[in-house]
């Protein structure tokens, strides 16, 4: 009995959310999930891969844009300052070295490719290791744990003024990779896990490579950018092709300050991005405070306990109310709360996922933020047999994500669909969806053993079938 009515109460809430959200209406992308038996036994498909990209352009003012890249520019992640401006002079090669996943040169060569059209710099790629002599970029893939056995906490990094990572080890205690002493850029090497699945790696080179390229700096506040570790967005953005092309710009050279770089950027983006000077300019964000970056990265690192993980996530959110945000971090810290609650106290995470879903859809730019939320919503509908509601939130995000080519995301909101179709009788859509998001899944999540757990955890979220006859019944 307790467990009908606690079905009807979730029922009745998912049912107002839906209907509040479709009126006004990281992270990674998973639903709640249990150890569950081996999933449908359907043959693998070939992996998909994302064609032509469709990047938008920013909808932000050029006035709000060059703040943006004044922060991005002369200050790193840590918050030290960057003295000057540092880039590289005239072409760079990149040079793909290591254990070269199948996936991988494919992806660096569409993002040199994109590099060139969208940013305008001039990138070739070459296989091997970097000769000495001109601008250069190493490449090189090695296994996760030997990364992370010097750098624990990185997933990929880039490093200055070196081309491997044997250099990396003999020097990285030494001022020779510290960004700040640099006055331009001539050698870099991006280093990625060799072992982890395709999307990852080509997540990892879209925000490194253009690290070593661009800015150094990442910033929760931008909505709409890869320069943000909330990792909502998994490809280089229209935004982020924009910095490039400034930061890349002949306007600029390196060794310019803060305030040479300030005075050049009105002309260089009215000239860059015309579209910019006509759009509203909204209030500059106050500066994130360290608590609330530490509060975050505290929550979702791997180090601490669930418990404390979900009391840092509680932080993070009294930071956000009490700063009174009303953007992508305030819609942030609600999300980080929803995903830490999913194992325990889900009224909690649904109630989070709704106030983040809010904020997100009230600005520009968070369509991304949107469709991760509406994973989460369809998730709980199909638990609570809402398949109408599972098919509202997945056939709404699915274009935004297939967009942001982000196939993790793309193939679970298909599993939640194919669930759906299955609850409303429709075997043969089900079947037909469930294979369309396996072929996007072996490029999101990689091995075959990954997407069949995948997509049974997503299975067992289903309820059974006289659950959803009694759910039925009870209108």
């Amino acid at each position: 009995m307790r467990a009908a009515t606690g079905l009807r109460a979730v029922r009745a809430a998912l049912l107002a959310g839906a209907l509040a959200l479709s009126a006004c209406v990281a992270a990674a992308p998973e639903p709640p999930t249990r150890a569950v038996p081996q999933g449908p036994l359907l043959p693998m498909p070939q992996m998909k891969v994302f064609g032509t990209p469709h990047p938008q352009p920013p909808a932000r003012s050029n006035a709000e844009i060059a703040r943006d890249i004044l922060e991005l520019s002369f200050r790193m992640e840590s918050g030290r300052e960057l003295p000057v401006l540092t880039r590289f002079e005239g072409p760079v090669t990149l040079h793909v070295a290591g254990a070269v996943p199948p996936t991988a040169r494919a992806d660096v060569d569409r993002l040199a490719r994109r590099l060139r059209a969208e940013a305008g710099i001039d990138v070739r790629v070459a296989a091997g290791p970097a000769p000495a002599g001109g601008n250069r970029i190493a490449i090189e893939f090695l296994p996760r744990a030997q990364m992370q056995r010097l750098v624990p906490e990185a997933a990929c990094f880039v490093v200055p003024r070196i081309g491997s990572w044997a250099e990396y080890r003999a020097l990285r205690r030494s001022a020779d990779v510290d960004w700040t002493t640099l006055t331009r850029r001539e050698r870099a090497v991006v280093f990625v896990p060799s072992d982890t699945s395709p999307q990852e790696i080509r997540d990892c080179l879209h925000e490194e490579v253009a690290q070593a390229l661009g800015p150094l700096n990442d910033l929760y506040s931008l909505p709409d950018s890869v320069f943000n570790d909330d990792n909502f967005h998994a490809v280089l953005t229209g935004f982020d092709m924009l910095v490039l092309r400034v930061y890349n710009a002949p306007e600029l050279r390196s060794g310019m300050t803060r305030a040479e770089v300030a005075a050049r950027l009105p002309a260089l983006l009215a000239r860059l991005n015309p579209r910019g000077g006509s759009a509203a300019q909204s209030a500059a964000p106050e500066v994130t405070p360290r608590p609330w970056i530490d509060a975050v990265e505290r929550a979702l690192g791997p180090r601490a306990s669930d418990r404390a993980r979900r009391a840092a996530a509680g932080r993070a959110l009294a930071i956000a109310i009490a700063e009174d945000w009303t953007g992508a971090r305030a819609g942030f810290s609600w999300f980080a709360l929803g995903r830490l609650n999913l194992s325990g106290d889900l009224e909690t995470a649904f109630t989070a996922f709704l106030r983040a879903a809010l904020i997100y859809r009230a600005g520009p730019g968070m369509e991304v933020q949107v469709a991760h939320v509406d994973m989460q919503l369809a998730a709980f509908a199909l638990s609570a047999g809402q398949a109408e509601d599972v098919l509202t939130f997945t056939g709404r995000a699915i274009p935004v994500v297939a967009r942001a080519e982000n196939a993790a995301l793309l193939a679970t909101l298909m599993f939640l669909r194919a669930e759906a179709l299955d609850l409303q009788g429709r075997g043969a859509e089900a079947r037909a969806e469930r294979l369309d998001a396996m072929g996007w899944a072996r490029y999101g999540f990689g091995a075959e053993a990954e997407v069949r757990r995948r997509m049974a955890e997503i299975a067992a979220l289903s309820p059974p079938a006289q659950i959803v006859q009694a759910l039925a019944e009870a209108d």
